[in-house]
């Protein structure tokens, strides 16, 4: 639900498998040029003449590339360092990091991810505060604000995040169901009851049968980052998980009327039988199924889900249309907004000893983000993994290379393709249309007000408390409690830890706000 749910496992969360999806963004017009070229030689010389020694713990997900191999190569030319990858299997990385943090003995940058053991060590006073110099970077300080309040402790920066998209949510549906039923693309809850009960009713794929569905819904459908009715209310011009009034005072979406009335629509499908009876019980992998053999007309994602989806459904349907929008209410386009990180990188105070070092750090952080270094990140070496196109856009001419010797480094050095100008990747149009929503994404975002604060009820029954309102929510919608039994659920929740809840995330906020 929010950053604090996190807070409440073990270190152990550092072993989490990171994802190798690459962001792309809008295509520049000019020239991409090779990092492993002479390029990299005129590039801007680091602050001192002697290269930077800079070690660097990162995870590694499969193979660990070779020492000294091209990429490592370019991206020391370019930044004028020395580096040492320590890379460190994802099976043991907590443990590791745990290792690392109870004996002080560190890297001078390491990739951790929020847990309460790291949290503490920030709080002690192990990693430099670099919230105040980023000012002095330009390409890290062009990122969005909410990158770096998503990692915020206390108020206070003390990392670069590994940045991942915050606005990529989106719906992915049949296009050619609507256009064939003469509907548009929904807008209001009426819309979308609307198009999910023609896409049920009136046959879209014309065979005679009752045997679509216009949305499904699964176990889970409501937990999460992705939580389908937060992604709707939102979208309905509702919060994002919490809102926070002038005052500092935190509301629940529970108690919002977009939340409400997104569950009423929900029920109102589920008692008609346009939504499927069996959603509190069904896999999610069983809705994509649906969807993939032609059965299922809409669905909540992610921009770049469009393209597969594309391929899954025409292999049972070929002339199937997969399209992809964003989430559009009566208010505009409202993304609830995702962490927009897999971690992020901390300079720790016992191997980087000086401010002048950490500056030094920063700076070639700031260097990995210019369009050589970006461009290396996400396409490689030009000539051996990519080549640039007639039309000014860039493709992969070995793809698996890319993914053993590049995609490594990519997935744990910071990058925003739309800030580093990287040229746009060829793709098929669904897939350069994703590219393009998913980097304009973050100018819609609806952040998640309550991400970093601090909170021991949350710590101490947080999930409980969030369990009993989903459990709720499934209640409500399948008919077995009405709106007076809604509010008693909502009663429940405060009196079990919902208040104090409320008033530790205003004091926190408060706080941090000083």
């Amino acid at each position: 639900m929010k950053r604090n749910l996190k807070l409440a496992f073990v270190c152990s969360a550092f072993a989490g498998t990171m994802l190798l999806a690459a962001c792309t963004n809008g295509a520049d017009k000019s020239s991409s040029p090779n990092p492993s070229s002479s390029s990299a030689t005129n590039a801007p010389a680091a602050t001192a003449s002697t290269p930077l020694e800079l070690s660097i713990a990162i995870q590694q997900v499969g193979d660990i590339p070779a020492k000294g191999n091209p990429v490592e190569q370019a991206m020391e030319k370019f930044t004028n360092t020395k580096l040492d990858f320590q890379w460190i299997p994802s099976a043991a990385y907590g443990d590791k990091i745990n290792v690392m943090l109870a004996s002080n003995d560190m890297p001078k940058l390491l990739r951790v991810t929020t847990s309460p053991t790291v949290t503490n060590a920030i709080q002690s006073g192990m990693f430099w505060e670099i919230g105040p110099y980023l000012k002095d970077y330009k390409n890290l300080n062009a990122a969005n604000k909410q990158y770096y309040d998503n990692i915020g402790v206390d108020g206070k920066i003390y990392g670069i995040p590994e940045f991942r998209s915050m606005g990529r949510g989106s719906a992915v549906y049949r296009k050619d169901w609507l256009d064939d039923l003469k509907l548009s693309y929904p807008k209001t809850l009426d819309e979308w009851y609307n198009v999910i009960k023609a896409m049920t009713l009136n046959d879209p794929d014309k065979n005679g049968k009752n045997d679509t569905y216009g949305f499904m819904l699964y176990k889970g459908y409501n937990d999460g980052d992705a939580s389908i009715l937060s992604r709707f209310a939102t979208m309905m011009g509702g919060v994002n998980k919490w809102g926070v009034d002038k005052d500092g005072n935190f509301t629940p979406e529970y108690m919002t009327p977009e939340f409400f009335d997104t569950m009423k629509m929900f029920r109102k499908l589920y008692s008609e039988k346009l939504l499927n009876q069996d959603f509190a019980v069904l896999d999610y992998t069983e809705t994509e199924k649906m969807m993939d053999t032609g059965r299922n007309g809409m669905r909540f994602g992610v921009y770049g889900n469009g393209k597969s989806q594309l391929e899954r459904t025409t292999k049972n349907v070929p002339n199937a249309v997969i399209d992809i929008a964003p989430f559009e209410g009566p208010k505009g386009i409202r993304i609830a907004a995702e962490p927009g990180n897999f971690g992020f990188l901390v300079i720790p105070k016992s191997s980087v000893k000086t401010e002048a070092e950490v500056k030094q750090v920063l700076g070639f952080l700031d260097k990995m983000m210019e369009p050589e270094m970006a461009t290396l990140l996400t396409r490689g070496i030009e000539g051996k993994h990519f080549a640039n196109t007639a039309d000014g856009k860039t493709e992969f001419t070995d793809s698996a290379a890319f993914s053993r010797e590049v995609a490594p480094y990519r997935n744990n050095i910071p990058y925003i393709e739309t800030i580093s100008k990287v040229k746009q990747l060829k793709d098929v149009p669904i897939g350069e249309k994703a590219a393009k929503l998913e980097a304009d994404g973050v100018n819609y975002i609806v952040p998640n007000p309550a991400l970093t604060l601090s909170s021991q009820t949350y710590s101490e029954k947080g999930r409980e408390l969030e369990q009993s309102m989903m459990d709720a929510e499934t209640k409500y919608i399948m008919g077995k409690i009405d709106d007076a039994g809604w509010q008693q659920e909502i009663d429940k929740w405060k009196k079990a830890g919902g208040e104090k809840l409320m008033a530790e995330y205003k004091a926190s906020y408060m706080k941090n706000k000083k």
